[in-house]
């Protein structure tokens, strides 16, 4: 009998878009009503959902912490997710895909470089005409901190951050959800365009976090209705309509 496996990245509880799209706004809310409908669609499906420890639950745990979460919440996390270490040794990974990830990589760096050039050429051209119209050296640092300095760092730091962080696996947690995926051969949901771009490398199935809830709900709607119906193992005639 097939069985569904997921393994969740920390977005696809915390994401704004995921609470939103089940009826929450509040962050603590949205994370019951998601792990409400993993226990639902475990209890009904078999469906596991499982999430890498310890780096994917310390995260989990620490937005629980930070967001004012009561033990319920946590207590959902421990009971509802199945917590496991991936096997960083014995999955196997093409070397072909960490060859390009190195050529991404270094890319990346070279762009991010590029955009802090430019934003120090736009610091400096400005610095020389606001030092060239001012009265006084008290109105020329102020001036440059308050018109260049500030609004020249804040567009560098949005730009460096899209340079450098977007489509890239910048964290432990973020390997460590592909690994596990791999190794128990589950589908990842996450948020995350690096994720993603990485998960379609590994051949590993990607689910939008945001559409996640949707399809639990989906699961055990046609449950409810296959059980009425009284059709054989429900899960193995939900997933051959799917096929």
């Amino acid at each position: 009998m097939l069985r569904q496996r997921f393994v969740l990245d920390t977005t696809a509880l915390t994401d704004q878009q995921v609470r939103e799209s089940i009826g929450h706004s509040q962050l603590c809310e949205g994370i019951k009503g998601i792990l409400d409908l993993v226990a639902e669609s475990r209890l009904q499906l078999g469906i596991s959902c499982y999430i890498p420890f310890p780096s994917v639950y310390d995260e989990l745990q620490e937005f629980a912490r930070n967001n004012g979460c009561d033990l319920d919440v946590t207590a959902k996390i421990d009971t509802w997710l199945v917590k496991k270490t991936p096997d960083r040794y014995e999955v196997k990974i093409p070397a072909r895909v960490f060859h390009e990830y190195v050529a991404f990589m270094r890319a990346r760096i070279n762009k991010g470089m590029g955009v802090a050039e430019d934003a120090i050429w736009e610091a400096a051209t400005e610095c020389l005409f606001l030092t060239s119209s001012a009265n006084s050296k008290k109105d020329i640092e102020d001036n440059i901190e308050r018109e260049v300095i500030g609004k020249t760092v804040g567009k560098f730091r949005n730009k460096y951050r899209a340079a450098l962080r977007y489509g890239i696996l910048d964290s432990a947690p973020d390997i460590d959800v592909l690994l596990l995926a791999k190794e128990i051969d589950a589908a990842v949901v996450a948020n995350d365009f690096g994720i993603q771009k990485w998960a379609e490398e590994l051949g590993v199935r990607f689910v939008p976090a945001k559409t996640f809830p949707m399809m639990l709900k989906e699961y055990l709607k046609q449950t409810s209705s296959l059980a009425y119906r009284g059709e054989g193992d429900i899960f193995d005639q939900i997933t051959k309509s799917r096929d």
